[in-house]
């Protein structure tokens, strides 16, 4: 593909909710510009975007892809992207570089969850917006009221510029309101005529709102059509295209991917109303504490935004960049603002699905590849030497689902390490922990999906097999009263022998106020080089564990009395009675155990709250307290205890048919009841 100006590029993605036809739309874009000769199908794995085995087995997008093609003289740097919650982080990804977010709509389902989910993502970073109602030779197809839900959900800015001829499987055509023209499709290409009889009359009510709706975004439109002068087309797509790039005015237009019918307009519309990486604010970065701007300027210095990394066992890594000024050409050295690692460019690509092809250069707002950086990852910039610059993060969904997962063989052990980071580089929406206290490896991820197919991809791509376990839950344990024992470690055998004798104390300490130890030995009874030992024993037994295994904390233990000899005392003859005198004390001083508790903020449409809210009380949990968003939005915030939402990401998605969202932070202790504790073991045993 031949190098395209800024001015020429168009860089659009296609988000919405999963079914809505985003994939095959993008096939019938390609299709129509002769990019491939045929359209291929998800059903049959043939489309040019679900390039990974995942997706052909489970018939749906689960990662960002490339498309480019030419139109009109354009280059649009396609990106299709998943429309399945578990996989939002890459529609974060998508939007953080795309110049319009094209919303596909089915006209059979209307404005669904991810589609709203994504609305807002576009809307908090200002992207340009244009909708495409798909699917309306279906049955149960109906474009006006998904243009009334569009208006309900988004707005007065939603503006139909096109309105459909005939209806489910008689549709069969578009009419263009700026134009006043009818395309007909009945020959798989568009034939232009004047607009039926039967849809005349609407479509001037549409036209005339549309120009009303146009014009008074413009002083001097406005005033010449007061006076009576009807603005020409180029004036009408020429201000409406303003509105479009100040994220002001969506335009909605309509049309079949499978047929397809009236895809091409929309691959004009993208031409003719879609913002150039010119027409868009310019890129705001970070120099040391300094946030400056920089313009998109081809002959400016090469400065650029990796947003996604993919990662293959035979190729390695490939980073995909969005070009924020100066123009890459092969060879290009930069430098990474988070590593300080110096990488080169050796080759630039264009990705097609899976496939690269080599370009000449990229400038300033284009989006290209390169592979086998050295130290470069998802949201590094890379700037001209000596100044390293570093753009703003892609702000991602928190992972709310965790498993426990453990290496099959040894083998697989030896390489799980290595293979997780390569998976969590391609994917930044994954989490990997270790968690000291239950001594598991947890990956996390945004739903169940996500985390199957990603063990999935371990084993495919990397060829490691883990097995999964439940999460532990990582209580603690404490006392309520204070109790007191003598701990004594005495042996004899032949030579020196051992003895140690402490008198502990333990008592409760405040929630939260952890380990405290005091030293009340008086007249020599242990002499003072064999008091830290008595210390180390006792943190040691609480590391260890108290009645049933858990970690001890928040305890006072006072050393207040002992006996020694002085010739087999010894450090390790007293922190041995610390720890015996730690144990008989901590029995008698009322243990229990304690459970970590999470404060949820919980994000649900009105209608859902009340059965979130009776569902909060059903895992032992206290709503703090409510508040109304502005999109009209509930958020709920409770303490729930942690062991309740495991697996609450499945539940919440139950619960509100997807529309609930959610985070969680472990922030304290509480008593586990008394009653529950048995089972609370009980499960952690096995």
């Amino acid at each position: 593909m031949k190098v395209f100006p800024p001015e020429k590029i168009r860089n659009v993605a296609l988000v919405g909710h999963a079914g809505a036809g985003k994939t095959t739309l993008a096939e019938a874009l390609l299709f129509r510009a002769k990019a491939v000769g045929r359209i291929g199908t998800v059903e049959a794995g043939t489309t040019v975007t679900d390039c990974d085995p995942e997706e052909h087995d489970r018939q749906m997008t689960i990662t960002l892809a490339m498309a480019p093609f030419e139109w009109r003289g354009h280059k649009i740097n396609l990106i299709d992207t998943p429309g399945y919650a578990d996989f939002a982080g890459d529609v974060h990804a998508a939007l953080s570089v795309t110049d319009l977010a094209v919303f596909v709509v089915s006209a059979v389902d209307g404005v669904e969850v991810q589609t709203e989910y994504a609305w807002r993502i576009a809307e908090e970073l200002g992207v340009p917006r244009m909708i495409f109602i798909n699917k309306l030779d279906k049955e149960r197809a109906s474009f006006e009221k998904t243009l009334r839900e569009l208006r309900d959900r988004f707005g007065a800015g939603i503006a139909p510029i096109e309105l459909p001829i005939g209806k489910e499987e008689a549709f069969h055509g578009i009419v263009g309101l700026f134009r006043d023209k009818a395309y007909i499709y009945d020959s798989g290409r568009a034939e232009v005529v004047d607009i039926p009889e039967e849809i005349a009359d609407r479509e001037h009510e549409v036209h005339d709102n549309l120009v009303e709706g146009i014009v008074v975004a413009d002083d001097d439109l406005l005033e010449k059509y007061l006076e009576g002068d009807i603005p020409s087309v180029a004036e009408l797509e020429e201000t409406m295209a303003k509105g479009v790039a100040e994220a002001t005015v969506f335009p909605v237009v309509c049309g079949s991917a499978t047929g397809p019918i009236a895809v091409d307009r929309l691959a004009d519309f993208i031409v003719e109303l879609g913002p150039s990486p010119l027409d868009r604010p310019p890129a705001r970065v970070k120099a040391g504490d300094q946030e400056i701007e920089i313009e998109k300027d081809p002959n400016g210095e090469p400065l650029a935004f990796v947003f996604k990394t993919l990662a293959d066992a035979y190729v390695g890594q490939i980073s995909l960049m969005k070009v924020l000024s100066g123009t890459l050409t092969p060879e290009t050295h930069l430098t990474n603002g988070r590593s300080g690692q110096d990488e080169r460019l050796a080759k630039i690509a264009t990705m097609f699905g899976n496939e690269t092809t080599l370009v000449a250069g990229a400038p300033a707002g284009d989006i290209i590849a390169a592979a086998k950086l050295i130290d470069t990852k998802t949201g590094d910039t890379l700037a001209p030497k000596n100044k390293p610059v570093t753009a703003r993060k892609i702000e991602r969904p928190q992972a709310v689902l965790s498993t426990a997962i453990v290496a099959s063989t040894q083998s697989d052990d030896d390489k799980l390490s290595t293979s997780l980071q390569r998976i969590l580089e391609e994917d930044a929406s994954l989490k990997v922990v270790q968690n000291d206290e239950t001594h598991q490896t947890l990956l996390s991820g945004l739903g169940e999906t996500h985390l199957q197919i990603t063990l999935e991809k371990l084993n495919r791509k990397f060829g490691v097999s883990v097995d999964q376990e439940p999460v532990k839950v990582a209580y603690r344990e404490t006392v309520t009263r204070s109790a007191d024992a003598e701990g004594k470690h005495k042996k004899q055998s032949g030579g020196h022998g051992q003895y140690g004798v402490c008198h502990l104390i333990i008592g409760p300490r405040n929630r939260g106020d952890g380990f405290e130890f005091i030293d009340k030995v008086k007249g020599g009874s242990i002499p003072r080089n064999y008091i830290p030992a008595v210390e180390k024993g006792v943190i040691e037994t609480m590391e260890d564990g108290g009645k049933w295994g858990y970690p001890v904390v928040d305890v006072q233990v006072t050393v207040d009395d002992g006996k020694y000899h002085s010739v087999d005392s010894s450090e390790m003859a007293f922190k041995l009675a610390a720890r015996a005198g730690f144990r008989e004390a901590f029995d008698g001083a009322g243990p229990i155990v304690l459970e970590p508790v999470s404060r949820v903020e919980i994000t649900v449409p009105t209608e859902y709250q009340g059965d979130v809210m009776g569902d909060i009380a059903s895992r032992r949990g206290a709503v703090q307290g409510t508040s109304t968003n502005s999109d009209g939005t509930q958020t709920i915030h409770a303490d729930v205890p942690t062991s309740e939402i495991m697996r609450y990401a499945i539940d919440l998605r139950s619960i509100t048919h997807g529309w609930g969202r959610f985070t969680a932070e472990m922030t304290r202790y509480q008593e586990l009841p008394n009653q529950l504790v048995e089972k609370a073991m009980a499960a952690a045993k096995k």
